[in-house]
């Protein structure tokens, strides 16, 4: 009974490799191989740079740095005062010194955060006009800038969770 349902599948095996042995692949040349190579597409002609955009970009990179510069000067004294109410009880005074500081560090860095703020709308509506066809260029340039606020902004950041994380949490 096995051997009736073996052989006709062993059939259909043999058949199967017996086809494979006439049709190899061809080796020849394809038609798409002897097709042209395309030119290749030529660059954009570079993009006149906007002075008014420029100015915008100069000025809330120059808006980044001062918080920067202000976030710096303040971060002596919340250093300062962090350091000493490491483990002090919630609500205590020099806890409560503190946090003042801290909220003084945050304050200071309102510049840099405000300029990203503002950096990334200018990306978003310069991306959007180009896109549109209202614009051409500026893109970059802007995220150049916007590129140098978010480090320091991350920076900040990453230092004020620093002093944060010394003091007791309520």
């Amino acid at each position: 009974m096995i051997l009736r349902r073996l052989l006709p599948s062993l059939a259909l095996f043999l058949s199967g490799c017996a086809e494979t042995l006439t049709g190899y692949p061809s080796l020849a040349k394809r038609a798409v191989e002897n097709a042209p190579v395309a030119e290749p597409v030529a660059a954009p002609a570079p993009v006149e740079a906007d002075p008014a955009l420029q100015a915008q970009v100069d000025r809330l990179a120059a808006q980044a740095q001062t918080g920067s510069a202000a976030f710096d000067r303040a971060w002596p004294a919340a250093d300062r005062a962090t350091r000493s109410a490491a483990g002090a009880a919630v609500s205590s005074e020099a806890w409560v010194a503190a946090q003042l500081a801290i909220s003084a560090l945050e304050a200071a860095r309102n510049d840099s955060v405000s300029a990203l703020a503002s950096l990334d709308t200018l990306y978003v509506e310069r991306s959007n006009a180009v896109a549109e066809g209202k614009a051409r260029g500026g893109v970059e340039q802007i995220d150049v800038a916007r590129k140098a606020a978010l480090e320091i902004v991350d920076s900040q950041n990453d230092r004020i969770d620093a002093v944060k994380a010394r003091l007791a949490q309520p």
